[in-house]
């Protein structure tokens, strides 16, 4: 009973620990974006042809326009990262 509750609790870490270090996919590195709807500026971009966006958005009010970060050449900024602290051992 007691190594399966050990197994259960370290599948179940595994699991968070994967799930925490996921990242998103570079969505906004798309040409094409879907507007409207309840998307943010510059809204949905995940669509490399103009008739993608368009065959999505049809019958959704909602529009297709460029992407600006990819219209314009700016490069997504990076993410920043949190510093890791150093572990200090005091001398013997």
């Amino acid at each position: 009973m007691r190594k399966t509750q050990l197994a259960l609790l370290t599948l179940g870490a595994t699991v968070l620990a994967g799930v925490a270090t996921v990242t998103p996919a570079a969505a906004r590195d798309y040409p094409w974006c879907a507007q409207g709807g309840g998307y943010d500026y510059p809204g949905d971009c995940t669509y490399s042809t103009y008739e993608q966006c368009q065959a999505s958005v049809s019958g959704r009010l909602m529009a297709c326009g460029s992407n600006p970060l990819v219209a314009y050449g700016q490069a997504p900024q990076p993410q920043p990262q949190p510093r890791r602290r150093a572990r200090h051992v005091a001398p013997y």
